[in-house]
C-alpha cells in the first residue's frame, strides 16, 4: 500500500493553533510535500476555515520534515493533465485564495520551495526561511512555466531582473542569497524556524486587526490579480498542448 493510501486529506494537510496564530502544514514529508489535486482541495478548506476564526489574527504556511517546504505539483498527476485543466489550475486558485485573505500570512520555508512549493511561498505575505532553504523554478527546463502566480508575483518581491534570472535562467537561491535579495525577512537555523514564526505572528497580532487588514489591502492593490495572470493560465495550456501533441507524435 502507498503510503498516501493510509492518509486522509486530513493527515496530509494539518492544521493547529497556538494562541493568534494558525498553522497549516503540508504534510507529504516523503514526497518533498509535494500537493496532489486533493490536498489543494484540503488546503483551501483549511484555509477558509482560519480566516472565519475571528480569534486566529496569523497564518502560517508550513511545511513537515526536514528536507522539504513543498516540491510543487505531484509528479504523477502533472503528467495526467491536459491544456484544459491548465486553463483552470487549481493550485493558482488556491494560492490567489491565500494571497488575498484578510488576515496577515507567512511562509516558515524549511527546505526546497519548488516551482508550485516556490509559488506558495510566495503568495504569502511574509517568508522566513531556514538554512536549508532554497527556491526554484524548474518549469522552463520541462517545457511550461510558472503558472500559479509566479511569474506576477515574484517581480514584485526581488523585481524584474532577478525573477528573470531565477524563471529564464534557472537559477537556485539559497537561504542567505534569497535574504539579501529581499525574498525572506529572516534565516534560521532549521530547528528554530517555527519558533520564529511563532515570535513574527505574535508580534504581527499586537496590532490593530483593522489596520492590518486596511495596509495590506492598500499594498496589494497595485499587485491584484490582472491581465498577467491570466496570460499564465494561457501559455501554460497552450504549452501542455503542445507537449501532448509532441509526445503523441513521438508514439
Amino acid at each position: 500500500m502507498a503510503e498516501d493510501d493510509a492518509k486522509s486529506s486530513g493527515d496530509l494537510v494539518r492544521t493547529w493553533v497556538d494562541g493568534q496564530v494558525a498553522y497549516v502544514q503540508l504534510n507529504r514529508p516523503y514526497k518533498a510535500n509535494s500537493y496532489t489535486q486533493t490536498m489543494l482541495d484540503a488546503l483551501g478548506r483549511l484555509v477558509d476555515g482560519i480566516c472565519e476564526d475571528g480569534n486566529a489574527r496569523v497564518l502560517v504556511v508550513c511545511g513537515a520534515g526536514n528536507r522539504a517546504f513543498c516540491g510543487g505539483a505531484d509528479l504523477n498527476e502533472m503528467r495526467k493533465q491536459d491544456y484544459r485543466s491548465a486553463l483552470d489550475l487549481k493550485s493558482a486558485r488556491v494560492f490567489a485564495r491565500i494571497a488575498s485573505l484578510p488576515k496577515v500570512t507567512l511562509a516558515a520555508v524549511n527546505g526546497a520551495a519548488v516551482g508550485g512549493g516556490f509559488e506558495l511561498a510566495l503568495a504569502c505575505d511574509i517568508r522566513i526561511a531556514s538554512e536549508h532553504a532554497r527556491f526554484s523554478f524548474p518549469e522552463p527546463a520541462l517545457g511550461l512555466i510558472p503558472a500559479a502566480g509566479g511569474t506576477q508575483r515574484l517581480p514584485w518581491v526581488v523585481g524584474l531582473a532577478r525573477a528573470k534570472e531565477l524563471i529564464l535562467g534557472g537559477g537556485v537561491l539559497e537561504a542567505q542569497a534569497a535574504l539579501r535579495y529581499g525574498l525572506v525577512s529572516e534565516v534560521v537555523k532549521h530547528e528554530d524556524l517555527l519558533s520564529a514564526a511563532q515570535r513574527w505572528g505574535e508580534q504581527i497580532a499586537r496590532r490593530d486587526p483593522l489596520a492590518l487588514r486596511l495596509a495590506k489591502k492598500a499594498l496589494d492593490r497595485e499587485s491584484a490579480e490582472g491581465v498577467g495572470y491570466d496570460f499564465e493560465l494561457l501559455a501554460q495550456a497552450l504549452l501542455y498542448r503542445l507537449k501532448s501533441e509532441r509526445w503523441q507524435d513521438a508514439q
